[in-house]
């Protein structure tokens, strides 16, 4: 499991850079303003809107299917996933009709503070963007049907071509026609999906025009996904709140989250993404097969393995949130204020950067147990914890306090969901985590104080800020691999075995 994570790691660090240069692209045509923000906000909208419908049952898909294909075989799977794609579609268009025609209020109830221009912008934009729903639904579904067919790779490059196409689409807008870059967004999009298809050819999914509101596998998953449904619809809200406050605290304040959000999400869609996706499928099928021990096993490897990456991750991203902002967005329109609100941000982001880490392996293994009321209650708890942290810290934090009520709120459910798992599969080696955690945690700590003295000699003595803080971000990592190496941790063995044997092939 661990190398092919590896693997997809790899394979995913392209798509995520550009997917960052596509975020600096931004913020250099557009910075932290008005335009920046509307497009921001269109985009949030049918993200929001889908989660609703397509996310819940894309997550429930992947051990509905599992079940079909073991119990009745691939033909009768297939169909499922024809039916499913074909109601899907049906209920996305009714969607569509209705916010396309009522985009305006829309756009205010996300973004409260906008008005005038801004408003008519996000209104406009949103129009547009809402026909990407159509191809998100078939991409998520697409990605699922892969992954259990072990094709892990082609929906981890979908990110290639998608961030090409917005990257040339924001330029392009930029030169007079701002509306350029929300059609070239849903072009790239779309693009994604004609990416997949080739790959859905070769592992012969047979597609039926088959529409069955009533049939039974439809109900059983509905009854899976309900839950998540719930659960999705209260992260929604939380976004919608996240949207509203921070659209009234400041002009760009929108955007300055938005760019911290991506910076904290780019490490986790390196590491976290590339491990859940190939531990999903896996546990979903040692759940139907009631194969608890290497379940458990795998759960633990995980949640070490995300430790392994995350912590170091939290340590330099607080201790250089300024210096990282700066040297990534600030040029162009991407102004002074502009760094200030989004290095604090992402400051206080990175304190729940491993909360956000361990939720999602132990959201996936709920679900592969068929439980998605677990992970909707505790949704539901953390958002309300988050909504009224928001109102308190965001009065003396600003946008800041947004951040730290996310980093709070996503640490206390994590905490919450492995207590609820335990309860469900009994011990899942507490103890031997907790050794782990607090061997990484003091190297990371030993690594983020040698990072800062180097900088601090490095900016002052030898050169200047962005080449010191390359030079200490590498020196960091390299006493971080190497104190982790010597303190016997099982999981980083694993990790530096495959390292030196797809060495010892090159």
């Amino acid at each position: 499991m661990k190398k092919t994570a590896l693997f997809i790691m790899t394979a995913t660090i392209i798509s995520r850079i550009l997917g960052f240069i596509r975020e600096i692209t931004l913020s250099y045509f557009y910075g932290a303003s008005n335009i920046s923000d509307a497009y921001l906000i269109s985009q949030t909208i049918p993200t929001v809107i889908f989660g609703f419908i397509g996310a819940g049952l894309a997550t429930a898909y992947i051990p509905m299917y599992s079940k079909i294909e073991k119990e009745l075989g691939k033909k009768e799977a297939d169909w499922f996933s024809s039916n499913l794609i074909n109601v899907l579609m049906i209920i996305i268009s009714v969607i569509f009709v209705v916010a396309f025609l009522f985009s305006e209020p829309i756009a205010r109830l996300f973004a409260s503070g906008f008005d005038g221009e801004t408003l008519e912008l996000a209104s406009a934009f949103t129009r547009i963007s809402l026909v990407g729903m159509f191809f998100n639904v078939l991409i998520s579904l697409f990605s699922g049907y892969l992954q259990i067919k072990g094709k892990f790779m082609v929906p981890a490059l979908i990110g290639l071509p998608f961030n090409v196409l917005v990257i040339i689409s924001i330029i392009v807008s930029s030169q007079g026609n701002v509306f350029v870059m929300s059609i070239g967004t849903v072009v790239a999009i779309a693009s994604q999906l004609l990416f997949m298809l080739p790959t859905m050819k070769k592992v012969r999914f047979q597609y039926q025009p088959a529409v069955n509101f009533k049939s039974e596998h439809m109900k059983s998953m509905l009854q899976m996904a309900l839950p998540v449904f719930l659960g999705r619809s209260v992260n929604q809200i939380n976004i919608l709140v996240d949207k509203t406050i921070a659209s009234g605290i400041a002009v760009g304040g929108i955007s300055a989250l938005n760019f911290a959000n991506r910076l904290s999400q780019f490490v986790q869609g390196l590491f976290v993404i590339s491990i859940t996706t190939v531990i999903y499928p896996l546990i979903s099928k040692m759940a139907v097969e009631g194969d608890v021990k290497n379940l458990k096993k795998a759960i633990s490897e995980s949640i070490n393995t995300v430790n392994i990456v995350l912590l170091p991750a939290t340590v330099g991203a607080m201790i250089f949130a300024e210096p990282i902002v700066r040297m990534l967005f600030g040029r162009g329109a991407f102004d002074e204020q502009a760094v200030v609100m989004t290095s604090q941000a992402l400051f206080f982001l990175s304190i729940g950067m491993v909360g956000f880490g361990l939720r999602e392996i132990l959201t996936r293994a709920f679900y592969s147990l068929q439980d998605t009321k677990t992970p909707v209650v505790n949704a539901t708890i953390g958002v309300g914890l988050n909504i009224v942290l928001n109102f308190i810290l965001s009065r003396f934090l600003g946008i800041g306090g947004l951040a730290l009520a996310t980093s709070i709120s996503a640490t206390f459910t994590t905490v919450l969901l492995f207590i609820s798992l335990r309860r469900k599969l009994g011990v899942l080696g507490l103890r031997k985590m907790v050794v782990t955690f607090v061997k990484i945690l003091v190297a990371s700590v030993v690594m983020g104080f040698i990072a800062k003295m180097s900088f601090g000699f490095l900016v002052g003595n030898l050169f200047g800020e962005i080449m010191s803080l390359i030079l200490s971000i590498g020196a960091g990592a390299v006493v971080y691999f190497v104190i982790v190496s010597f303190m016997g941790i099982e999981d980083v063995e694993v990790i530096l075995n495959s390292l030196r044997k797809r060495w010892r092939k090159f």
